[in-house]
C-alpha cells in the first residue's frame, strides 16, 4: 500500500465509522463490562492470510494519557520474518512462549476515536520476542490485518494507518533502542523487563490532517 493509498483509506474509514455513528472503540469493545487491561478481543485479532495481530485495550484513569480512550498494540508473527532473522531478547520462557509475536508498534486514540500518537514499549509490557528496530524496519510492509474476524474498517484503518507512517514508525524503532539500551547499561538485563520501571521507550503525537495535507491526493 503506497502512502496515498493509505491515506485515501484511513479518510474512507474514519469518514464512514462517523457517518453511521459508531467510533473506532464502539466496534472493538462490548457495550457493557469494559474491563481495564483486558484484550480486546480476548484472543486478539488476527489475520488469517498474514498472521499480523492487534488488540485494543483501556488503561485505568490516572494510568492512560490525557485525552487518550485506549490503544492497539500492533504486532507481528515471527513466521512474517526472513528466516534466520535474530532475536534480541526472548520471553523468560523461550521459545515455550504462548504468543510467537514480536511488537511492532502502539496506536494510542482519543475518546472521539480518532488516532492522537504512536509509542513503542519496553519487552516486558507484551512478553515479546524482541528483534533490533533494524530488523522490524525491514517487515513494516508486511504488516497487514485486513481479513482478520474483527470489524473489517477497524482493520483497514490500522493497516493504512502503519503503511502511512511508516517513516515514522520506523524512527521510533529506532529510539526505542537507543532507550533499551540505556536501561539495559543502568539495569543490566533486567532493563527489559518490568522491575527497570520504564514501560514507553518512544513516542510522538499524530496529526492526521497535517500528514495527509503532505500528500498529493488528487
Amino acid at each position: 500500500m503506497t502512502p496515498k493509498q493509505a491515506a485515501l483509506t484511513v479518510i474512507e474509514t474514519i469518514t464512514q465509522m462517523a457517518g453511521e455513528q459508531r467510533p473506532l472503540m464502539a466496534r472493538v469493545l462490548p457495550t457493557e463490562n469494559v474491563h481495564f487491561w483486558k484484550h480486546y478481543p480476548d484472543k486478539d485479532a488476527r489475520d488469517a492470510k498474514t498472521k499480523s495481530r492487534w488488540y485494543y485495550h483501556v488503561h485505568a484513569p490516572g494510568q492512560r494519557d490525557a485525552g487518550e480512550h485506549g490503544h492497539f498494540h500492533l504486532f507481528l508473527h515471527r513466521d512474517q520474518l526472513i528466516k534466520g532473522s535474530q532475536v534480541a531478547v526472548m520471553p523468560p520462557e523461550g521459545e515455550k512462549a504462548k504468543a510467537h509475536v514480536t511488537h511492532l508498534v502502539a496506536l494510542s486514540i482519543d475518546t472521539n476515536g480518532i488516532p492522537m500518537s504512536w509509542f513503542t514499549t519496553n519487552r516486558f509490557v507484551t512478553n515479546e520476542f524482541l528483534y533490533p528496530a533494524e530488523t522490524m524496519i525491514k517487515h513494516l510492509k508486511l504488516y497487514n490485518v485486513d481479513k482478520t474476524q474483527e470489524d473489517e474498517l477497524v482493520n483497514r484503518l490500522v493497516t493504512a494507518m502503519v503503511a502511512l507512517y511508516r517513516e515514522e514508525i520506523a524512527e521510533l524503532l529506532l529510539q526505542r533502542d537507543v532507550r533499551q539500551a540505556e536501561l539495559v547499561a543502568e539495569h543490566g538485563m533486567k532493563g527489559y523487563e518490568k522491575n527497570c520501571g520504564v514501560e514507553v521507550l518512544s513516542s510522538i503525537p499524530i496529526d492526521l490532517d497535517e500528514k495527509i495535507s503532505t500528500l498529493d491526493l488528487e
